[in-house]
């Protein structure tokens, strides 16, 4: 394991393979973002969790970068979609939790409840 910060603030603390982020480790970026993880060739792949600095945070799976397969988003207010992404959206089957704890299961596209 290893460490690495860049000018811009951000940092990286986990595994590197020939100067590549590669296997499990953490990203800070310098605005607050972190993403904690699995990482291939210098990008989220595999399963992570993603924190905003507003307390939004995502944890699931990632394919270069992006959301894709099963994840849970969820808002700091206590709303959350737990369900299937496809290049960082939602789209597939899932279920979106309101404030109050109401469930409303369906299908996305796009990121866009269709169903």
């Amino acid at each position: 394991p290893g460490h690495f910060v860049w000018t811009d603030g951000s940092s990286y603390r986990g595994s590197f393979v020939s100067n590549e982020i590669e296997g499990e480790g953490t990203y800070q970026w310098g605005d607050g973002r972190s993403y904690t993880g699995q990482w291939k060739k210098n990008r989220m792949n595999g399963t992570g969790k993603f924190n905003w600095p507003d307390r939004r945070s995502y944890e699931g799976q990632y394919v270069d970068d992006q959301r894709n397969g099963q994840g849970t988003l969820t808002w700091p207010d206590g709303r959350r979609y737990e369900g299937q992404w496809k290049d960082g959206k939602q789209d597939g089957s899932g279920s979106f939790y309101t404030v109050k704890g109401e469930c409303k299961v369906g299908t996305w596209s796009d990121g866009k409840k269709i169903s």
